[in-house]
Formats: structure tokens, sequence, C-alpha cells
């Protein structure tokens, strides 16, 4: 199997010969099955350890390693056997029995416990800015706060929650093919649910669909009612009434205002009165710490971390002893919904707008084989406390990284900088900035090094793999496709396929069917052709997922030839002659400097790695593939 660029013009041409391209889909690609080892024989890495030197304890805990080998569940496939009745007719009705039968558990007092707060009572007394005694009476303060509280969460509805969760398995059966969890992964989550600290999942963000599935897949695994924090521009106001009913949280609109505005003292005093009273009575809670595809803005989500923000002030403040922290990462074929240029300039998602789309998405995949898979990870739970009293004690007399590199830019010193002492700066963002300094700070490095770990421990696609060797021409689709595989495991990230090769690869191209062409040539062989645009963009999208596990080579070979541009001739050709010698400072410097050129939601270093050890892991792996070759002199 050959790959190969051709003009649109050829492509065009090819493609309405007689249906050609139609018929070489449904023929597929011969009878002879070729095996593919993806999984290096038995080995297969156990994603999403929690960091060792933040969260030692949580490290230890939670973990054995006889739960490497409880393989997957799909978590949409509920039959007979998963009901507590047997017979014909609930072979028919399984998903409406299997609804009925999850525990929901009922709490009607929440919104009498948070007028109970100590924050709302001193409003209602006056005592804080922004409540009563400043031109309003107690009573108008009052329903204040009860309509900016209606504005962020509502009871859910046991009966809109089962059926919805009916309808949502019914509709995931449809859209996917599967939907695997790692029974590891789950039993760690069971036994951090046993330890009594309410669980926070922080997860990645691929598909508005996100807010639906990961909740379910929560639901269905016994976890309870999981409340989501979503965003209020996305959704019409009929659309978030209803995602009230089913867990939803907001923020109010008065909580943007500034820091001395009276109603936005208000409405953040009653958001952390919910938030409090939410962690309290143990209720989990799921919050996207990334924007989504196609966001004009910082990987990293301002939203995010100031729900987060609000979880470390809860267990600061001695609201609750502790909070269990899971990292979580989604990973699709081909991610179903919107297109990727979407942005919150776009008109809000209404209630009917939803249903229309859903229903557009079933009349598509009605009669359709080409369905994809999903992969959920749940990385490692870990304390929030223990994390907390580790990185604080870490922050001593480090330096900031524009504070270690201006010296160097500005050509007053030649030195490679103490890197063990570089600490990570970002601007606070959003609602951050009505925490102290200091917790600005733990919120910020918390949401990168979970956002870092939910990337690491995120499988990468048949799909992935399949559109980077479009993109970059390789020549022999089948043995290219292996080599990648095996590249990527050993690196230490997994993948989310198995299979023989050949029925792999037809699999993978009949899902990219929309953006490949395939031709047969000569010999009965086949040229896969990327369509023009927008075909090639998509490939190059899809591609991006597999950059986390190649990253540190990049920038490695980036710095190694900023370094050797100065040793070629400008007319070239660009070509080393003999072996060029390299100083590990010089590659230390120009590593750093990429480390300040590059964006960090790109990069995702872990706050507490210093400059140094990253440095010295991409030399690493320079050395290991084979690049560079260490010498002592």
């Amino acid at each position: 199997m050959d790959t190969t660029v051709k003009s649109s013009a050829q492509t065009q041409e090819r493609s309405n010969h007689n249906g050609q391209e139609t018929s070489l889909w449904s023929s597929g690609f011969g009878m002879k099955m070729e095996a593919i080892i993806p999984f290096l024989g038995k080995y297969r890495p156990f994603m999403g350890r929690c960091c060792q030197t933040c969260t030692p304890k949580s490290w230890e805990s939670l973990f054995h390693r006889s739960i490497m080998d409880l393989g997957f569940c799909n978590v949409i496939l509920v039959k007979e056997e998963n009901t507590r009745f047997r017979g014909w007719l609930v072979r028919r009705l399984c998903y409406f029995l299997w609804s009925l039968e999850q525990h929901i558990p009922t709490s009607s007092d929440a919104s009498q416990k948070i007028m109970e707060n100590t924050g709302v009572q001193n409003l209602l007394s006056g005592k804080i800015p922004g409540g009563a005694g400043e031109g309003q009476t107690p009573d108008l303060v009052k329903k204040e706060v009860q309509r900016i509280l209606g504005h962020i969460q509502s009871t859910p509805c046991p009966f809109l929650l089962r059926l919805c969760s009916w309808a949502l398995l019914w509709f995931l059966n449809r859209l996917f093919l599967n939907v695997q969890l790692h029974k590891g992964q789950m039993k760690m989550v069971h036994k951090a649910v046993q330890e009594g600290s309410p669980l926070v999942f922080l997860s990645t963000h691929k598909s508005l669909l996100d807010g639906f599935l990961l909740p379910f897949v929560l639901f269905s695994q016994g976890l309870g009612v999981v409340r989501v924090a979503l965003d209020p521009s996305t959704c019409s106001p009929a659309l978030r009434a209803l995602l009230r009913k089913l867990g939803g949280l907001f923020l109010p609109p008065e909580a943007n205002l500034s820091l001395d505005s009276s109603e936005g003292i208000l409405a953040r005093t009653v958001l952390r009165a919910a938030v409090e009273q939410l962690l309290a009575s143990g209720q989990s809670l799921l919050i996207f710490l990334e924007e989504p595809p196609g966001y004009p803005g910082p990987r990293l989500s301002a939203l995010g971390q100031t729900w987060l923000g609000m979880v470390v002030q809860a267990v600061q403040a001695g609201i609750i002893p502790d909070a269990t922290l899971v990292p979580v990462a989604i990973a699709y074929d081909l991610v179903p919904d919107v297109p990727w240029n979407m942005g919150h300039d776009l008109a809000p998602l209404g209630l009917w707008t939803g249903a229309l789309a859903v229903f557009r998405r079933l009349c598509n995949c009605w009669g359709c084989n080409r369905r994809v898979c999903v992969r959920v990870h749940l990385a490692q739970p870990f304390s929030l406390q223990e994390y907390t009293i580790n990185a604080r004690s870490c922050w001593g007399s480090r330096q900031t990284l524009e504070h270690l590199l201006q010296p160097i830019v500005l050509g007053e010193c030649s030195v490679v900088p103490d890197t063990e002492k570089e600490q990570e700066w970002t601007p606070p963002t959003g609602l951050l900035l009505a925490l102290k300094e200091e917790d600005q700070l733990l919120v910020r490095r918390l949401s990168r090094h979970v956002l870092s770990a939910s990337v690491a421990s995120s499988a990468v696609m048949s799909t992935a793999i399949m559109a980077t060797l479009l993109l970059l021409k390789h020549q022999k689709l089948l043995g290219e496709f292996s080599w990648l595989t095996e590249e990527t495991l050993l690196r230490g990230f997994d993948v989310g396929f198995s299979g023989q090769l050949r029925c792999l690869a037809q699999h993978t191209l009949s899902l990219l069917r929309a953006h490949v062409v395939l031709l047969r040539v000569h010999q009965g062989d086949l040229v896969v052709v990327p369509r023009p645009d927008p075909g090639l963009t998509h490939l190059a999208r899809l591609s991006m997922e597999l950059l986390p596990t190649f990253l540190s080579e990049a920038v490695g070979a980036c710095a190694v030839r900023g370094l050797l541009v100065g040793r070629v001739p400008p007319e070239g050709p660009w070509e080393l002659q003999g072996i060029e010698l390299l100083s590990q400072n010089e590659l230390y410097r120009q590593i750093l400097l990429l480390l300040h050129l590059l964006p960090q939601d790109l990069l995702l270093p872990q706050p507490c790695q210093s400059s140094y050890c990253y440095c010295q892991e991409v030399l690493d792996r320079l050395i290991q593939c084979g690049l560079l070759v260490a010498e002592e002199r």
C-alpha cells in the first residue's frame, strides 16, 4: 500500500471514474491477513500513575500491580446480565431496566444548608460588603442570594436523570462502536471513594459531548450523580435550566465583576458557599481544565481554574479535611460534533438546536458501520492536602524563567543559569484574582500539573497514527503503521486499538473516508491520496494527538538545528561534513531558550520538574533515538 499526494484536478478525475472509489471501499484489502503485535508481546504500559515527587503517599496507595492485568470494559455494553431480571422481554428492555436500577441519592435541604453558610449569614447581617446595610434590607439580600443560587445549581431530578441516562445509553450505542474504560483504573477510583473524601475529576476537553459522556461513564460505574461545572456562555437559558436539573453547575454572570463591586462580592460568596456545601455533602465534581478544540485563546481553561480554586479554598478553610483529585483524559477516533473552528462568538446552543443536531447525527449513523471508538482514562487519584503541603515546601528560593533567561537574552551572561531554581510563571486570570497571591500560584501550578498528567495518560488512536503517516508521505503504510505504534509504546504512551494489521488499516481509512481517496493501480496495489483542503487540514489536526509522544525529540531536534545552523554555509546544501561536536552547556542553553519561546500550553512541563531535569530528559531522548552520541572529554 502506497501513499502519494496528487493535485486537486487529478484527485477529482480519478474519484469520478464510474464509482471506482466506492467499490474499493467495499472490496476490502484482500483475503490474506497479517497479524500486528501492538503491545510488545504481553507488555502494555499502565498509564496514569500520580507524581511521586509531589504526592509520594498517594503514589504508594490505591495501586497494586495486579490491577494492571484487569483489562478493559465497554461501558455502553448493557445486556440482560446487567439487570436483576431475565427473559426475552428483558433483553429487549435492558437499557430501560438498567436505568431504573441505578441508585440516585436525593437531597432536598441543600439550599437551606447554603443559606446557613457562614459567608452567606455575614451577607445577610451586613458584616461584609455587598450584603444588608448598604441600602438593602436582609429580605432583599436573601431574595438576591436565592436568585443567584438558582442560576448556579438546582436539585437534580431523579426522573429526568433516569430518562436521560436511558436515552443517552441508546444514543451512544448508535454513535460509538465502544467506550473503553480500564477496570484497574476504575478500581483505584472505587478505593479512593472508600477513604471518605469527595472526588474532584479534572478532565481534558475534546468535544461538547464530553459534558454528557463523562458523567454517564462515572454514573454507570456506581459513582452516583457527578456534578459538572459547565460554561454558561455555550448554552441557552432553556438548556441551562435542563442541565441544572441533571447536575450541571454554572457561574453566575455577576461573579466576573470587579473585586470591589458589591454585586460581584455577593455572587462570589454565594458561589463559594454552594461549592463548600457540595463537597461537604460528599458529592463528586467534574471540572474541565482544558478549553475545547478551536477555542481562540490559552489551552488551560480559566473557568476550570476558577472552580478548582474554590475547591482549594474549601480545603484550606477546613470546610472539608481533604479532597481527592482524579485526572481524566478522553480520546476519540474522530470527534463527533461541531467543526474545529467553533468559537465562543457563536450563538449559544439551544435546547431545540441540540435536539435537532442529535437527530441529524442519528440519521447519519443509521445503517453506517463506520462507528468510532472512545477511550476514557482515569489516572491515579491523589490527595489535594498532600499536594498542597509538598508544593509549598518546594517554592522557597525559586526564580521565574524570565528572570533566569534575561541576562542571556541581553548578552550580559553566557553561563547556563541554575535551572534547579526555576519556577514557571503565568499571569492570573478571571476569578483567580479574588484569591491570595500564594493561592493563585498554587491553583495555576496544580492545574498545569493535572493537565500534563491527563494528556500523558491519554491513548493515541489509530486515526492519529494514520493521519501522521499520510501527511509525511510514507510509502508503505502497513509497515510504517506497525513501526509507529511500537515507537509510541516504547515511549510509555498507550494506544487505543488492537487487532490484525490489514483489518485495522481498513477500519481506520474507512473512518477517514471523507478526507482521503483510495485508488487502485497496477498489480492490485492501492494508493491513498489525501483530499485537498479541508481534508489536509483535518488530517493535520488529527496528527496533533501524536505530538505529546514525540515532543521531547522535537524540542531537542530544534535545539540541535539552532546550534548547527551557524556552521553550515548559507548557500547550502544543508548537510553535515563529518561529526560535529556540541557542548552540553550549549544544548542546555538552547533548550532553555526554546522553553521560554514555545507556548507553555504546548509543552505542558510539570511544575515540580526543574528545567535542568527537562533539558536532561530531552538529551536522553536524542541519545536514545541515535541523533546524538555522548562522549566525555
